[in-house]
């Protein structure tokens, strides 16, 4: 008979897990603002991801019921602070709905211009943020090189870096300036002397041309890097029809696979803007797209908003022109205290992170009886739960970060 000895160094464990509540914020730096995630895992596997919002809630659309439509639009900043200039032109047009009021042509291809620029802004920060969410540095510090210098154009414009109240109800607060000092990133980057004066719209110029061919490096440091493939493409899924069902809009929804932008399907007084211009909708699946990439993915959701920035530069390129055609003035006088019609409306523009609705009330008075905001990032936040079901625990920054949501937007 032999005797069997066990290995002393092989230890075998019965290994059980018990399922957790792991609290990720508010102060996680990867949920994107004060948001908090209750997630419920068995190991590292979550099972369940409720939302928690709530903390920067201020009572803004209170606020909107006790001033006049022109007194709010500094609020309206606040909202979706990383694109300011989107969340103003919004409220505005949804006045100028109620009242009828008719913005010059100059203006409207000044607002064209301006809330274009201020799109290419927002997702420059969607870009480096989640580049630093996954791991990598270098593509945050580039994109807000790139970002600081339209807010040194924005402060030329209107004397503001991030909240503005620029685009105002009857078209923008002031024309342009005839002539700028040029930035000294831009400058810097370009070969020219600091502090030279240049003409405000060749300055921009300047700009796009640095920039568009930077837009495929970026590419390079990350859309096509294999470590970013690997932790995006795949993962995530949101298929068309659950996009829809829980309202999602923008680049979610188009990551999606659904051909929709308010720009070209949404009502005519905002489409009217962008009547005679040429550009095109990016919306998933895309022809380069790598092979691990499925349509709904965090991949196909960061793609769409890199394709919009080119997009965005073909629109503030076209607009450069129309606005140096179109004589006039930008700006159709609304007083202070002008007296709202007894009347309701609503109105909904194609924002960076998607729809933003303004729902206005009048009743005869100078202060609206009712002021009402619908969020993308309220809707796009909503999937969170199902998008996140039976991944790993270190996707869910991941999967979060590829939604692109700002608190201030959601918490009102």
């Amino acid at each position: 008979m032999s005797l069997v000895i066990e290995d002393p160094r092989v230890v075998e464990f019965d290994v059980q897990t018990d399922e957790m509540l792991v609290n990720m914020g508010p102060q996680h730096p990867s949920t994107h603002g004060v948001l908090r995630l209750l997630l419920r895992t068995d190991g590292e596997i979550v099972h369940e991801c409720t939302p928690h919002i709530g903390y920067l809630h201020r009572c803004a659309e209170k606020i909107g019921e006790n001033l006049s439509p022109p007194q709010y639009i500094p609020y309206t900043d606040r909202m979706d602070y990383l694109a300011a200039m989107n969340m103003n032109l919004g409220f505005s047009l949804t006045v100028e709905k109620l009242t009828k009021t008719k913005v010059p042509a100059r203006g409207a291809h000044l607002r064209v211009l301006i809330a274009e620029l201020g799109r290419i802004a927002s997702h420059l920060v969607g870009m480096g943020a989640y580049g630093l969410d996954l791991g990598t540095f270098s593509p945050f510090l580039y994109a807000f090189r790139e970002r600081e210098i339209i807010l040194d154009l924005f402060e030329e414009a209107c004397g503001a870096r991030l909240t503005y109240s620029y685009l105002t109800i009857g078209g923008l607060t002031h024309d342009l300036p005839e002539e700028i000092e040029i930035p000294d990133g831009l400058a810097s980057l370009t070969g020219r002397r600091a502090g030279e004066r240049y003409p405000f719209l060749e300055v921009l110029e300047m700009f796009l041309q640095w920039l568009e061919p930077r837009i495929w490096e970026y590419h390079t440091l990350l859309t096509r890097n294999a470590i970013f493939i690997k932790r995006t493409a795949g993962l995530g899924i949101l298929s068309p029809e659950m996009a829809v069902s829980y309202g999602c809009t923008g680049p979610v929804l188009r990551g999606s696979g659904v051909d929709f932008d308010l720009r070209r399907d949404g009502e005519a007084i905002y489409t009217d803007m962008y009547k005679g211009y040429e550009y095109e909708i990016p919306v998933a699946p895309f022809a380069d797209a790598p092979r691990e990439a499925v349509v709904g993915d965090n991949w196909c959701r960061f793609y769409v908003r890199m394709m919009e920035v080119v997009q965005s530069i073909r629109l503030v390129r076209q607009a450069i022109k129309k606005y140096q055609s179109t004589p006039g003035v930008v700006r159709e006088n609304f007083k202070l205290g002008a007296k709202l019609p007894k009347d309701e409306v609503y109105l909904e523009t194609e924002c960076p992170r998607g729809q933003m609705g303004f729902y206005l009330v009048g009743n005869g008075e100078g202060n609206p009886l009712r002021l009402r905001a619908k969020s993308s990032s309220f809707c796009n936040l909503s999937v969170t739960d199902r998008i996140c079901e039976g991944v790993p625990l270190a996707d869910v920054p991941a999967i979060v970060g590829s939604l692109d949501i700002v608190m201030g937007e959601i918490d009102r």
